[in-house]
């Protein structure tokens, strides 16, 4: 396995800093559509990422992730929410948990669309080794964009399915409370006390891993589709 180099490494946090600014961002706008302001008098309906870093989820932990080729693990400062002030409060739950994982799903579109975009006009190539590539390799501007938009991807998809996972604290178990009958109300509090060990159990026992090595390949499959259709 090669070392990552330090390009490499801005490429990584930039998306990932930018990303987790989105995915907060959608939570906080999605929230005051629903009566709750508190998160946009705190500012945390912005793309600022000073709004939304947290220095060691957003910074620290991705960094150590990244060089020792760890699982990552980064997070970004919760957003405030405050449930009393939504109207149709289960509603509300459903969809300002849905919302985070909706604007990243939303950047993996427009990376997606872009990719195909700068493949069918012959800016870029799919390479075995890094998937994407400049189709002049002595372009390094282009060989930046494609770098930035494979992990912009890649980056998105993961984060948009890891969120779904049903995990407390994670954005999925609170739109299956918000599915689920108010009957389950006890049982989802009482895992909830114990979801920061299933999160990590689950990630260090490779359930992430399983599930995202279905996941990333199938993504790639639609964008290879995509030009499929277009060349």
């Amino acid at each position: 396995m090669r070392n990552p180099d330090v390009g490499e490494f801005i490429i990584y946090m930039v998306a990932l800093i930018f990303s987790l600014s989105v995915h907060e961002a959608m939570h906080a706008w999605m929230s005051n559509r629903f009566g709750d302001d508190l998160a946009k008098h705190q500012g945390r309906i912005s793309l600022n990422p000073v709004s939304h870093v947290d220095p060691f989820g957003t910074l620290l932990f991705p960094a150590i992730a990244f060089f020792t080729h760890a699982p990552l693990l980064g997070w970004a400062r919760p957003t405030p929410v405050n449930p009393l002030a939504w109207r149709n409060k289960r509603v509300a739950n459903f969809w300002v948990s849905l919302a985070g994982v909706l604007g990243n799903l939303a950047i993996a579109v427009v990376s997606g669309v872009i990719i195909i975009i700068l493949f069918v006009t012959g800016a870029i190539v799919f390479s075995r080794e890094t998937i994407l590539a400049a189709a002049n390799a002595e372009s390094p501007v282009m060989e930046g964009v494609a770098a930035l938009l494979r992990v912009f991807f890649m980056s998105n998809v993961g984060l948009a399915v890891f969120n779904l996972f049903p995990i407390p604290p994670l954005d999925g178990s609170k739109i299956l409370a918000s599915i689920l009958p108010e009957s389950f109300g006890p049982a989802i509090e009482s895992v909830e006390r114990f979801g920061i060990i299933l999160l990590f159990v689950a990630m260090f026992t490779g359930v992430f891993r399983v599930v995202f090595g279905y996941v990333i390949p199938f993504a790639w499959m639609l964008v290879f589709l995509g030009v499929r259709l277009f060349t």
